[in-house]
This record gives structure tokens, C-alpha cells and sequence, in this order.
């Protein structure tokens, strides 16, 4: 079972210039794009500033607001797409930590508005579930969290239409594996349906098994992948079937030679 336990003011600047440094090192955002918030209490997050590469954040840079939007410390101004950060903390008590970023071939989904939905990796549904394209909106305003609103308690990933993606979790470090994990699963999907032109899906059993394994894990938001129930091949139900007659028949006929011997008859 997971135990809730925020971040000291400490851990969470210390650990947000890491998670600022792997995004950027893995072109998961350019120039000053993205943004991270981690939350260090009930009513209370530190932010990423605006204007600064997250490959070169500091401890210092960051900005500490209240979930109204109030700030509380810090030199520097907040990312104007913070609005996103506190919409998710506000629907989602068990949400620690957000990340936004641009992983090219999860935004790549993004601009052509296709969910990531398919079911072709176990770890994907597991990690991610499904991630739902969010209406557009535009970038900075109330537009965009309003846009995600809907989708927040029942996911802890979306894909921005045009822009981008936001996941997030109950640490900074589950946020950030998930945008991760986003990235990876698009990048097998774009390979196996475009390029290999085939993708082999799980079927629903084996949705719901892994469905399953996530829920023990505690993991109680994703949604699920859509499915098509499993189909029997004809090969193996005529087979099955043959195997029945012929076991049919050795009890007919097992039954009629043991009434014969009973009555003392000939076979």
C-alpha cells in the first residue's frame, strides 16, 4: 500500500532540478518549454519559474504557491501553465507531483489528436492505461485546464491537442516515469502500426488480468484500453469438438459392453 508523505521544501527543489535535467537531456522539451510542481502540502506546491531551461534549474529559481494560485516564496515568476499543475492537485488528492513537457512523438499523437489507447504492451496498460487527447485550448489560459478537467480523476496522463502532454502522480518520480513511459509508448506504436504495419493487441482477458495486477499495485486511475473479446479460431473449436465425439462414442460404447457382460450375453 502506498504511504502519503510530501516532500520537504528540500527534497522537492532538489528533486525537481533532476527531473529538470532528464527531461531536457532526453529532448523532452526544448528551450524553456515544460514545467514541474511537486507538492509539499495539503495547500501547498513548489513550481518551476517561467522563462529558465529546465536542464538549468536551480534550487533557488523555484516559486512556492498556495493552491489558489497565491505565492508565497520565491524571487522569480511562475510558469504561466502552472494553472494545469493546480487544476490536477485540486481534482486529485493523491496527485504529489505534475509534469508537463513535449516528447516529440507523444505530442506528435497530440497534434494529429489521437489517444493512445491501443493495447500492445503490457507495461503501457499497467503504467498508463489510456491517454486521451484533452480539447485544445489555448496555451496559458484558463482554457487549459478547464480542457483537462474532465479527464483527471479517472487518468494520471493526457495529451494537450497541439502542444503537449501533462502526467502526473503521487510522487515526482511516478510523474516523471510516466512521462517517460508516454514517450516510449507512442514511439512502439508510431513502429509497429507504421512502419511494421501490424500490432498485435491484447485481447480484453488479458486486459483485465493486467487491470488487476495495477490495482494491487494501488494504482486506482488509467482507465482502461478498449478491447475485443476473445475470438476462438475454428481450427481448435473443431477440434475440441471432434475430441468430444470421439469421447461420446468410447462412453457409448464402454456402457453397452459392461450391460452385455452383466446380462451374461455375447458381445
Amino acid at each position: 500500500m502506498y504511504q502519503k508523505k510530501y516532500y520537504s521544501d528540500f527534497e522537492a527543489k532538489k528533486w525537481m532540478v533532476e527531473i529538470g535535467k532528464r527531461i531536457y537531456q532526453k529532448n523532452f522539451v526544448a528551450a524553456n518549454d515544460g514545467n514541474i510542481s511537486v507538492r509539499v502540502g495539503p495547500d501547498t506546491i513548489w513550481t518551476t519559474p517561467t522563462g529558465v531551461s529546465k536542464g538549468y534549474l536551480t534550487p533557488d529559481m523555484m516559486v512556492k504557491m498556495r493552491l489558489d494560485g497565491t505565492i508565497i516564496a520565491g524571487n522569480r515568476k511562475p510558469s504561466s501553465e502552472v494553472k494545469m499543475h493546480l487544476r490536477v492537485y485540486r481534482e486529485s488528492e493523491d496527485t504529489n507531483a505534475v509534469v508537463h513537457a513535449h516528447p516529440p512523438m507523444a505530442t506528435s499523437y497530440a497534434i494529429a489528436g489521437i489517444d493512445l489507447e491501443k493495447p500492445v504492451s503490457p507495461e503501457a496498460v499497467v503504467l498508463l492505461g489510456r491517454v486521451p487527447v484533452a480539447p485544445y485550448a489555448t496555451p496559458s489560459t484558463e482554457e487549459v485546464p478547464d480542457s483537462i478537467t474532465p479527464l483527471i480523476k479517472e487518468h494520471h496522463a493526457v495529451l494537450l491537442a497541439n502542444h503537449g502532454a501533462l502526467t502526473w502522480g503521487r510522487d515526482l518520480f511516478e510523474a516523471y516515469y510516466r512521462m517517460e513511459s508516454l514517450e516510449h509508448y507512442a514511439l512502439m506504436l508510431t513502429y509497429s502500426t507504421n512502419i511494421l504495419n501490424k500490432a498485435n493487441e491484447l485481447n480484453c482477458n488479458q486486459i483485465s488480468d493486467l487491470v488487476e495486477m495495477r490495482n494491487k499495485m494501488g494504482i486506482k486511475t488509467g482507465g482502461v484500453p478498449p478491447c475485443n473479446v476473445e475470438e476462438q479460431s475454428s481450427t481448435p473449436a473443431a477440434s475440441k469438438s471432434k475430441e468430444q465425439v470421439l469421447q461420446d462414442i468410447v462412453e457409448k460404447v464402454t456402457k453397452r459392453v459392461i450391460e452385455q457382460l452383466q446380462k451374461g450375453g455375447a458381445l
